[in-house]
Formats: structure tokens, C-alpha cells, sequence
């Protein structure tokens, strides 16, 4: 990645960070390696004591020997983190929440409007129906009728098609 969407990706993800600890209804704690910015996540513990994350990546980037690629970002809930590793497991937490996990691809200059569509998710954990729409078209990947995997918005859809069609 370029130093300039390195640094994108971190102010983005401060903010979103920020946002999301003020807009949910539990503790929020952000953690993570200081030097590894990239590693930093946000969790909180459910009602069922399991353990939930946020976490915000580069899906693509440009670098040095593609400058031209498209920018475009992940936020993934529950999944993508690898190993973490949070100072609040302790004898009240039940692990990992693995019963749902969502990943919502989107451009960088739509995920902080995303903030309280992501908020009214994770409530419902992942139940689609009776949360407000998202504040830009999405292309849902369902597991059944109302879960909710994974879901790109129109424009990071098109963006990622495009780089595709350009580079076959």
C-alpha cells in the first residue's frame, strides 16, 4: 500500500472507531498493536458474554506496482481479525462469538455513514429484519432469510468489476 492509503485507512478507521464506541450501547474497547495499526479492533462483550469485534482492512489498495488499483475497504465483524487477542477475555467471557459474523465491503468515503446502520446490526446481531436501511444500495449474501453475511455496497461492487474486466 502507499503511504498516503495507509494513512486513509488509519484516520478512517480512528474515526469509525470513535464514532462506534460513543453509538454503542455497551463498553467498547479498542486494542491492538500501537506499531501494527492495521491490528487494531474494537470489541465488546454481548449479553451472552461472548466476545465481538469490529475490524477495518484494505480489501484493495493501490501500491508501488499498482498505483491504479481500486481502494476499496473492508469491515468485518466477528471475522478477519485472525487470532485476537483482548485484555477483557477474562473468567465472565465465553469465548469468541462464533454464532454470526458480517463482512460489509464498501468504498472509503462511504464508511462513516455506515456507522449507525453497522451499530443497528450488531444489536440485532445480524437479523436484517426491523433494522433501518443502509445509506447506500448493497447486494446482500444471505445464509437463510434474514441473517446477514456479507454485503457489498453498488459502488464498491463496481469498482472491483471494473479493475477485474480491465485486468483479464
Amino acid at each position: 500500500m502507499t503511504p498516503e492509503t495507509i494513512r486513509i485507512i488509519s484516520n478512517l478507521r480512528q474515526e469509525f472507531y470513535s464514532l462506534f464506541v460513543a453509538e454503542m450501547p455497551v463498553p467498547v474497547k479498542i486494542s491492538g498493536s500501537s506499531y501494527n495499526s492495521s491490528s487494531l479492533v474494537a470489541s465488546w462483550t454481548d449479553a451472552s458474554q461472548h466476545l465481538n469485534y469490529v475490524n477495518i482492512y484494505a480489501y484493495t489498495a493501490p501500491d508501488a506496482l499498482q498505483s491504479d488499483r481500486p481502494f476499496i475497504l473492508r469491515l468485518a465483524i466477528n471475522k478477519g481479525a485472525g487470532d485476537i487477542s483482548v485484555a477483557r477475555k477474562g473468567p465472565s467471557c465465553r469465548g469468541l462469538n462464533r454464532k454470526w459474523y458480517f463482512e460489509l465491503t464498501v468504498l472509503p468515503e462511504e464508511i462513516l455513514e455506515f456507522l449507525p446502520w453497522v451499530v443497528s446490526l450488531v444489536e440485532a446481531k445480524g437479523l436484517l429484519s426491523g433494522i433501518e436501511e443502509p445509506p447506500y444500495p448493497v447486494t446482500f449474501n444471505l445464509s437463510n432469510r434474514s441473517l446477514a453475511n456479507e454485503a457489498w455496497t453498488q459502488q464498491a461492487r463496481r469498482r472491483i468489476e471494473q479493475e477485474l474486466c480491465v485486468n483479464l
